[in-house]
């Protein structure tokens, strides 16, 4: 049975809920909180470790609220760090709950039970996703576009040379394929086309809330280095409104 704090606990914040517009921004990685239910809070590790990208998607919130705000449309964000369970994973995902991460080892998940799993799926991840599926089912014609930030360089792997990309699955490229043609007309962005990943992952919130319902989608990914200020996240959420609404219009959907 759950306590009082697990009953009252929510895993996402939803901002415009009403706003009008076609588009769902969604951030997967917006907080790095541990719900205080959750270990008392701490995972185990420092402070420093925390505020870095193991945790949470540095800047990648502020982004979205700002966009959001721009296009006068709906965004939902967690309220959880990844490293307590990672929404943008399949349930049954091996990555799920994360027990090691660029090189740092993540005390409070080493010795998870299927107990404690289950329970964090039902406190953080399930509720998320469902209040997604909710605000998703609200109109037709719906383009889903996930936000993230990525760090400028793994520990022992080069300098990442992108400023912006754009991850996309081949089942549907018909938006994000807009996207990156007119990204690449900015003569100063680098611009990673599935770069610094791949798109193509299955059970992940774009497969979820995209993929499986026909939804154009396309999935932003910008260098945190770029949006670790508020006055960083407000020129990129400036700079990525009108080209966003210039691509949906050339694509035709």
């Amino acid at each position: 049975m759950k306590d009082g704090a697990e009953t009252t606990y929510q895993a996402y914040r939803i901002v415009g809920a009403e706003r009008p517009g076609r588009w769902l921004l969604t951030c997967d990685h917006a907080s790095n909180a541990v719900p205080p239910m959750i270990q008392g809070g701490d995972l185990g590790l420092p402070p420093a470790d925390m505020n870095r990208h193991i945790a949470y998607d540095i800047g990648a919130a502020g982004v979205t609220k700002r966009l959001a705000d721009l296009l006068n449309t709906p965004a939902i964000l967690s309220t959880f760090s990844r490293l307590v369970i990672d929404p943008n994973r399949g349930e049954d995902d091996p990555t799920l709950l994360m027990q090691l991460y660029d090189g740092t080892v993540i005390p409070g998940n080493r010795d998870i039970d299927a107990e404690e799993r289950q329970r964090r799926l039902d406190l953080c991840y399930r509720p998320y996703h469902d209040s997604i599926d909710r605000l998703a089912a609200r109109r037709d014609g719906l383009i889903y576009l996930a936000i993230h930030s990525y760090t400028p360089r793994l520990n022992g792997r080069p300098e990442r040379p992108w400023q912006v990309g754009v991850l996309h699955d081949s089942r549907d490229s018909r938006f994000a394929q807009a996207l990156i043609d007119r990204l690449c007309e900015e003569s100063d962005l680098c611009v990673g086309d599935n770069e610094p990943y791949s798109g193509a992952l299955e059970g992940d919130s774009v497969d979820r809330h995209a993929l499986t319902h026909g939804r154009p989608n396309a999935l932003i990914e910008l260098r945190h280095d770029l949006i670790d200020t508020e006055e960083g996240q407000a020129r990129w959420a400036q700079r990525l409104a009108p080209i966003l609404e210039e691509a949906l219009a050339r694509s035709q959907l």
